[in-house]
């Protein structure tokens, strides 16, 4: 007997509860506001309209189906299944947060307060719920391509918008940088890192470096099977080059990094909690991804 579909409902902590969490009271997070010549209310009020909409999403769900909640926090904990129907009710980065933890099941993006969020991924409000879970599995979607790094001890990472490879803080990051689409060129660099990433990235941080390079790349769309890459601040030495800084990635290309640093991590979409550690001599393998993630539209 085949299970019910589940729904999982992603969301995350609002700035008000943090705000409570820390200083205990709501009064006492007021108060501290106040004293900064900030008032509680505002953020109070895009807490409530995002637990109104949470309510609002989850009394859609059919009585017959199953149902989970997470935290963004408890993601990597998280475990999801096949029959799983993901809503995501909050930011745009949410759905970037979540996309690395799934392979293939349907993805719905609630938009909690329209006019703050770009709804570049929450693009539904949660009145759509109901119409968009009943399509779920026959519904329109775009297939959005990911990136993935492959270490050489079999460490493996996902992201929907980009991956950062460098040093955990400020410090340089050493490395011999080589890349398949160039002849399989190879350059030892010290920078501030490198960043890898697809057409949904390129309305996040991947595009503020793009615009500081002066834009000279073609920017990827979400569903292109290609990838932009930049090495951050590169510093020219009597061992070290900057020739190669900035590129693409087709399909099968792959951007390789072997460490000469003591230790360099991996991560994707904003989550250094989650990252892959890398340790002198390692090298690690960056390029399109094979799974995507199902954005229903």
């Amino acid at each position: 007997m085949s299970l019910a579909p589940r729904v999982v409902l992603v969301h995350r902590t609002t700035e008000y509860e943090e705000l409570v969490a820390r200083h205990g009271t709501h009064g006492q997070a007021a108060f501290f506001l106040t004293s900064r010549g900030r008032d509680i209310e505002e953020i109070a009020e895009r807490s409530r309209r995002n637990r109104r909409a949470l309510t609002e999403v989850a009394s859609a769900v059919p009585l017959t189906w199953r149902q989970a909640r997470v935290e963004r926090g408890d993601l990597d904990r998280f475990l999801f299944g096949p029959e799983d129907v993901v809503v995501v009710v909050g930011q745009d980065g949410l759905v970037a947060n979540v996309a690395k933890y799934l392979s293939g099941q349907p993805v719905i993006g609630i938009d909690t307060d329209p006019g703050r969020n770009p709804g570049v991924l929450v693009r539904h409000r949660p009145r759509d719920t109901g119409v968009l879970l009943a399509s779920a599995h026959g519904g329109r979607a775009e297939e959005l391509t990911m990136v993935e790094a492959v270490a050489d001890d079999t460490q493996r990472l996902l992201a929907l918008n980009e991956i950062y490879l460098g040093a955990a803080g400020h410090q340089t990051a050493r490395y011999r940088l080589g890349c398949d689409e160039y002849g399989g060129a190879v350059e030892s660099q010290a920078s501030s890192g490198v960043l890898v990433g697809t057409g949904t990235g390129a309305s996040g941080w991947l595009r503020s470096v793009w615009q500081g390079r002066g834009g000279e790349l073609p920017l990827p769309r979400p569903t292109d099977e290609r990838l932009i890459w930049f090495v951050r601040e590169a510093w020219p030495s009597p061992v070290t080059g900057t020739s190669l800084v900035a590129g693409e990635l087709g399909g099968s290309g792959r951007l390789s990094l072997t460490v000469e640093s003591d230790r360099l991590i991996a991560f994707g979409d904003g989550m250094e909690g989650d990252a892959v550690e890398l340790v002198w001599g390692q090298t690690v393998r960056v390029g399109v991804a094979a799974v995507r993630l199902r954005l229903l539209t």
